[in-house]
């Protein structure tokens, strides 16, 4: 029988080992997604009609199997790992993003973008390395998870204001993909108490449990608030400021939500470091001459 011990150590390595498949399955639904916003008519306010087109694109479906595939891979990595660890692998989509869109687009991507691919590889790699998120409790308090809703909702209505106040471009493309980024990091919390529910009493908890369904509700209009920042502008503009901000908001979650632990002292030189590689890989790479035309 293997004992407490050996079943952490496995669990954490299986963890980002979910994360990195949920990230690279996520990155083809993007992608697929994407080249459906292309396509259907186009509009410069929230089109609910906008769900109907794309229903009826088979590409855009094959982008929606890609998201359900990385919800799962998602799930089982915050069931498996923390929240602070889990959800800043996702950062990884987009240079992911860029290496499939590269491929559906039909160009491919130019030697200078694979110096900041590296850069976000290496930078996130290292900040994580350095922060080395720990501990974290599942016992929150009603008024904390108030508290945390009430801010993220707030944020999200604030930006979604912002959007369509301004016209298509790069401007309303990051503002809506930021909403969604917060939406995302909401529901990855959510999910991740959710699932633990269904770790420790099994089905019925988690059916009971109102963080389910308020995931899966969060979770459509997140993907409501990605088609549209998808078809706001390029993906250049909205995949930054989505993947950023969602790695952003979900360590703030992990720390002020769950109490998970980063480390600190000289640590933090190493974990600042690490972060101006990555933003500098975003940086770099949201310069359209580095990425396909059309995206």
């Amino acid at each position: 029988m293997r004992s407490r011990g050996q079943e952490t150590t496995m669990l954490t390595v299986l963890s980002p080992i979910f994360a990195l498949l949920a990230a690279a399955t996520n990155a083809l639904g993007t992608v697929m997604q994407r080249r459906a916003a292309t396509v259907v008519p186009q509009s410069s306010g929230l089109r609910i009609g906008l769900m109907w087109d794309l229903l009826r694109t088979p590409v855009w479906l094959l982008g929606i199997g890609g998201v359900a595939l990385s919800a799962m891979f998602q799930g089982a990595a915050l069931a498996t790992g923390a929240l602070a660890v889990v959800q800043p692998l996702f950062m990884l989509e987009l240079p992911f993003v860029l290496l499939l869109a590269s491929v559906v687009f039909g160009h491919p991507l130019p030697r200078a973008g694979w110096l900041p691919v590296g850069s976000i590889g290496g930078g996130l790699c290292l900040a994580l390395f350095a922060a080395a998120p720990t501990g974290g409790t599942l016992g929150i308090p009603a008024a904390r998870w108030t508290a945390v809703l009430t801010c993220c909702l707030l944020a999200v209505a604030v930006l979604c204001s912002v959007a369509v106040r301004l016209p298509n471009g790069p401007a309303r493309a990051a503002c809506m993909g930021l909403a969604a980024a917060v939406s995302y990091s909401l529901t990855a919390a959510l999910m991740k108490s959710s699932t633990a529910a269904l770790g420790r009493q099994g089905m019925g908890a988690f059916f009971t449990a109102w963080q389910t369904y308020a995931f899966a509700a969060l979770g459509v209009c997140a993907l409501f608030l990605l088609e549209n920042a998808m078809q706001s502008g390029p993906l250049v503009a909205s995949q930054p400021a989505l993947t950023l901000g969602d790695t952003l908001v979900s360590l703030a979650l992990g720390v002020t939500l769950y109490g998970e632990r980063l480390r600190g002292g000289w640590w933090l030189t190493l974990q600042v470091f690490g972060l101006a590689l990555v933003a500098y890989g975003v940086t770099r790479l949201s310069r359209q001459h580095l990425v396909p035309a059309g995206m």
